[in-house]
């Protein structure tokens, strides 16, 4: 049984922060770190005390995860960055809300005494017989130590403390990767209370020593346990002797974070679920009377779940490849509910959900190469567009060399062909755009312009066929891309007021032209009068448009599917060259265009020319995050990259500012890491260092093949569009909430005229294959969470051994 950790974060906005500019105000944005990882970087808000973000971010971790952080910072063009504060919220808190945490928390000032990172590998045994027993703690290493010199390492050492007594280690010179394979040795007193506590400490010839964290172990706990002894890693602690800092005084962040614990069963388990729910879909609505899953499962979930259940049951027909049949049914179902076209497809239902989720799954890429360059076009040329009168600004344009300022009719005429530029170009992408719509997408438009003209042949709504299309296509997916393009990952930071008015002003044009009724736009808002030619004309192009995109055949269609192949990530990386040996070694880089796809991962000169060279995925062994280092005598750091080592070639991202590139690189690191979890050899160790002359420079270790230093870390990924599917965490999803809805369903299910069934879930000895469908699907969930039982059985013996052997022993 697979644990399967997630992080649903949104970062709502920001008050009362302190000025860090001369201007009285500060440009501040956020770094979020899982313990001692930065992850995300939200955009940057300019000239702002209080700004607003209203970022989310879904963020898949290990289990073992002790917290994630909020850093907010001041962004400097010219200095660095001034931090203002943070945030940390335990996985303890997040665990006393399984719904979520939601509120305001306070900034504190950070304390570097509190910025510790990093583990230790001790072994703690009692010797000698009772009235003359000792305590011998023996430290062998540490690694992943925080960085406290300006040479980007540290000078370790050790400080064991133990009934007011103190012994110390040697110091290991610039590593954070240090080993000491040192004993310490104290009289043991039994009855005493007192802890062992060991510190670990940056050794500074002139000023202080640096604090890089501590382990204190309860020695009464391993006197009473069965065995004497006790080795592992332990994660080094902050020093929370001191007193709080005030808090208040630095702002406060209003977050959302919510953690969700999923133990995933061999994919076996969850066949009967899977293939119950294609049976459904396969049958269509139309079942000797009695009424679908799909519509039980429909009528008992939440307005507040919908959302994620849609998405969950997208996933999961994509994967067994009916994601077409299974929107198909949604939209018979919902045809048969509806009897005026004015307000088909329009409520928040499964089926509106759930086309709109296929859309983002299957066609974000498609979007960002139809609207990409409007979009663009509109953040570069930063113009004024204007059309409501109530709302034109004279100041903000005029014309200075002229010595007059324009007057509103001259304002919004100038909108007005701004905006007709803007929208022709769009709507000139999208007629163009009908070849590079993704198959699936095509498919499934052409099964819904199918059923909507069968449920509606008058001539009188023969333009309700292609609004159900532009419904989804031009409402729910490009309208909402046009006004927040960050959301869509079509830009990295959110537009200004300028730029952002004009993006809501192009996205109610593509709405209009979308609801094909350009009349009806122009009663309700007026000042819209001047777009109406290109309205209109927009109109036209959409539908013959739609005509294109709907006229596939089934061979063809089958052929686009065999073609197209997803693009996991691409852009330019480098190829990082080592150049001599000894303390002549050096470095070159060679800057090439990658593609990663789901199968391989390839390069060329450029994106358009010959692959110079294609590795599958198997090949792929390491992938790590580079954190500063060491490029000189003098102490010059170079910026941290991503490096992948694809059988003896290495591959690095450029070097960039922390801080600036922590989002691209996150997202080139987290594609790898999805693409290559099965990689059987994949490396589960590594030196983050260079050999250079006889050493490692992070461990000092001469051996040059051994094992690493530091573990790999391989297991936070972020949740975008272009996820691999993962059928069983999606199947363990779905069950998750239908076994939770298991009561109302059979409630439900039990007043329905069609049959009666039973009035709540029993266990069920007839043959599955006899039973009514509501009564099959509840036997199959009582048997997954039987087997969750079971499982869950086996493996708490194991796991509270561990926990009180080892863990208990740190406080």
């Amino acid at each position: 049984m697979a644990k399967r950790s997630s992080l649903s974060i949104r970062i709502v906005e920001g008050k009362n922060l302190p000025a860090k500019d001369i201007t009285g105000s500060s440009d501040p944005y956020c770094i979020v770190k899982i313990d001692n990882e930065a992850i995300i970087r939200t955009a940057t808000v300019w000239k702002t005390l209080s700004p607003f973000w209203g970022e989310e971010y879904e963020v898949h971790l290990p289990p073992t995860f002790h917290s994630v952080s909020f850093y907010v910072l001041d962004e400097d063009a010219l200095s660095r960055d001034d931090v203002i504060g943070k945030v940390c919220v335990t996985r303890d808190v997040l665990t006393e809300h399984p719904k979520g945490y939601s509120g305001w928390r306070n900034l504190t000032e950070i304390d570097p005494d509190e910025e510790v990172q990093g583990e230790i590998h001790l072994q703690i045994a009692l010797l000698g017989s009772e009235g003359a027993r000792k305590l011998r703690c023996r430290v062998f290493e540490a690694r992943d130590l925080a960085r406290k010199d300006r040479n980007g390492a540290s000078d370790p050492f050790v400080r064991v403390r133990y009934k007011g007594k103190t012994q110390e280690s040697s110091v290991v010179k610039k590593s954070c990767y240090p080993r000491w394979n040192e004993t310490f040795e104290f009289e043991l007193d039994e009855s005493a209370t007192e802890k062992l506590c060991i510190e670990v400490w940056d050794w500074d010839l002139v000023s202080r020593n640096d604090f890089l964290g501590k382990v204190s172990i309860v020695t009464v706990q391993l006197a009473m346990s069965v065995n004497p002894w006790e080795e592992g890693w332990f994660r080094l602690r902050p020093d929370k002797s001191k007193p709080g800092v005030d808090e208040g005084n630095l702002g406060a962040l209003q977050l959302q974070v919510r953690l969700r614990d999923e133990s995933v069963l061999p994919g076996s388990y969850y066949q009967p679920l899977v293939q119950l729910l294609c049976q459904e879909v396969k049958a269509g609505p139309k079942q000797d009377g009695k009424f679908p899953l799909i519509t039980l499962i429909d009528e008992t979930t939440t307005a507040e779940c919908r959302q994620e259940v849609a998405i969950n049951l997208v996933k999961l027909f994509l994967g067994q490849g009916l994601a077409k049949e299974f929107l198909d049914l949604l939209f018979r179902l919902e045809l048969d509910k509806t009897d005026e076209p004015n307000t088909l497809f329009r409520s928040n239902s499964l089926a509106s959900k759930s086309m709109e989720s296929f859309l983002k799954v299957a066609g974000m890429q498609y979007l960002h190469g139809v609207l990409g360059p409007t979009v663009n076009r509109v953040f570069d040329e930063k113009k004024y567009v204007e059309l409501d009168p109530s709302k034109v600004e004279i100041k903000d344009v005029g014309c200075s060399g002229l010595h007059r300022i324009q007057t509103e009719s001259e304002l919004i005429q100038q909108s007005s062909q701004h905006l007709q530029s803007y929208l022709t170009d769009l709507l000139i992408a999208i007629a163009k755009s009908v070849r590079t719509c993704p198959a699936t997408i095509r498919a499934t438009f052409r099964q819904l312009f199918k059923r909507v003209e069968e449920h509606f042949p008058e001539d009188k709504h023969k333009n309700v066929k292609f609004i159900a299309v532009t419904s989804f296509l031009c409402l729910r997916f490009f309208s909402p891309a046009i006004m927040s393009p960050k959301l869509f990952h079509l830009r990295e930071k959110h537009a200004d007021a300028r730029t952002s008015r004009t993006l809501l002003l192009l996205a109610k044009a593509i709405q209009t032209v979308g609801n094909m009724d350009a009349a009806a736009s122009r009663a309700k808002e007026g000042w819209m009068a001047p777009l109406q030619p290109t309205l209109q004309q927009g109109i036209s192009q959409l539908k013959e448009f739609i005509t294109k995109l709907i006229d596939i055949e089934e061979k063809e269609e089958v052929d686009l599917l065999k073609a197209q192949t997803l693009i996991v990530k691409e852009g330019p990386l480098f190829i990082h060259k080592t150049k001599g040996k000894g303390p002549l070694l050096s470095s070159s880089f060679k800057k090439l265009y990658f593609s990663l796809t789901s199968e391989a991962l390839s390069f060329a000169k450029t994106p358009n020319s010959k692959g110079l060279a294609r590795a599958a995925l198997g090949s792929l062994r390491l992938f790590l995050s580079i954190g500063w280092r060491s490029a000189g005598q003098r102490g010059h750091l170079r910026s941290p990259g991503l490096t992948c080592r694809i059988g003896t070639r290495q591959v690095t991202l450029p070097a960039v500012s922390l801080l600036k590139c922590v989002n691209e690189l996150n997202q080139w690191l987290s594609a790898l890491r999805k693409v290559c979890v099965n990689n059987a050899e994949m490396l589960c160790s590594y030196h983050p260092g260079v050999f250079k002359g006889d050493k490692w420079n992070c461990c000092h270790q001469k051996d040059k093949t051994g094992l690493g230093c530091d573990k790999t870390r391989h297991r936070v990924t972020l949740q975008e569009w272009n996820d691999p599917l993962d059928p069983d965490l999606e199947a363990q999803l779905i069950f998750r909430h239908l076994f939770g809805v298991m009561e109302l369903m059979s409630r439900w299910a039990s007043t329905r005229p069609i049959r009666a069934i039973f009035s709540a879930p029993s266990p069920i000895s007839a043959d599955p294959q006899n039973m009514d469908t509501p009564m099959r699907l509840f036997q199959v969930l009582q048997d997954l969470e039987d087997a969750h039982r079971a499982a869950l059985f086996n493996t708490s013996a194991f796991a509270d051994r561990d926990k009180n052997s080892l863990l208990e022993l740190q406080t």
